[in-house]
């Protein structure tokens, strides 16, 4: 089944600059092995070495943050949107 994978600015270029990919997959830990496959470099800017989400990168299934979910063992369907979401840090303090 086919998910369409939402990519942020900075990892576009792993994509040859597309914002949106679809990607086949029954899990999100699926998908990601997948997208890494179409696209390499994209599972070592996601998984951790023990293959768990890093912790400045924010999963979202259909708008719904994946940790409160499955995690990466959350199962998709067709159709279903999974955007990545790079942490944000920094600012000044107000």
């Amino acid at each position: 089944m086919a998910v369409l994978v939402r990519v942020p600015t900075p990892l576009r270029r792993l994509t040859n600059g597309q914002g949106e990919v679809e990607v086949e997959g029954s899990t999100v830990r699926e998908v990601i092995e997948n997208l890494d496959r179409q696209f390499p470099g994209f599972k070592e800017r996601l998984l951790d070495e023990s293959g768990n989400l890093r912790r400045f990168v924010n999963l979202y299934l259909n708008d719904e943050d994946i940790r409160f979910l499955e995690g990466i063992e959350t199962k998709v369907k067709d159709k279903d949107v999974l955007s990545i979401v790079p942490a944000i840090a920094g600012g000044e303090k107000v």
